[in-house]
């Protein structure tokens, strides 16, 4: 089965590192997967002009159409942001909004994938949970069945307090828990809904 890790930072640091860290246990597991971040992307804004409803093409020619073949054959997307503000990073919702371009040729694109999220904040409690709303929603909005690491520490999903350095992600230890615990979730939820008949 084949996992796309999606980093929603603009720069390398403590997100890249954590979600590259999911990869590779998924990979102990005998997973395919497969890294993409927006750093150094071209990713224009949704401005919803609806070009994609009426011709099936988006307006913009940017490295979104990177994301399109990956996002169609994976089975499991895992979508890893640093928090911005209480929320998600404008680059990981520029690529959720964009989407839409996707959806439009193809309203199942998403249909039945699994799908999880991490975030990462500077502070202990600076918005994770919230970041995790926002990835947890755009997963419910196209039919994607969401997991989280459960309840006692994972309730959303992987949670990380960085203190804005991706040596303080490495020493989060409670961090490093909740995304053991989400990987177990999100690999067992793989196996049980993503098998072929």
């Amino acid at each position: 089965m084949h996992v796309l890790g999606i980093c929603g930072s603009p720069r390398k640091g403590a997100t890249e590192y954590v979600l590259r860290k999911a990869l590779e246990t998924l990979e102990s597991y005998g997973f395919e997967t497969e890294f993409f971040t927006v750093r150094g992307k071209k990713l224009n804004f949704c401005i919803h002009c609806d070009r994609c409803l009426k011709s099936g093409e988006c307006t913009f020619r940017d490295d979104m159409e990177d994301l399109r073949e990956p996002m169609k054959n994976a089975d499991g997307i895992i979508m890893a942001t640093p928090v911005y503000n209480g929320g998600c990073s404008a680059q990981l919702k520029a690529v959720m909004d964009r989407t839409r371009a996707f959806l439009a040729t193809e309203p199942d694109f998403f249909s039945g994938k699994i799908g999880l999220g991490i975030s990462v904040g500077g502070d202990r409690t600076g918005g994770q949970e919230y970041a995790l709303l926002q990835i947890i929603t755009f997963y419910i909005l196209n039919g994607m069945i969401p997991v989280s690491g459960g309840f006692f520490g994972a309730n959303l999903g992987a949670t990380f307090w960085s203190k804005d350095t991706v040596e303080g992600v490495k020493e989060d230890e409670e961090g490093f828990r909740s995304l053991r615990k989400s990987i177990k979730r999100f690999r067992e939820s793989l196996l049980r809904y993503r098998q072929t008949p």
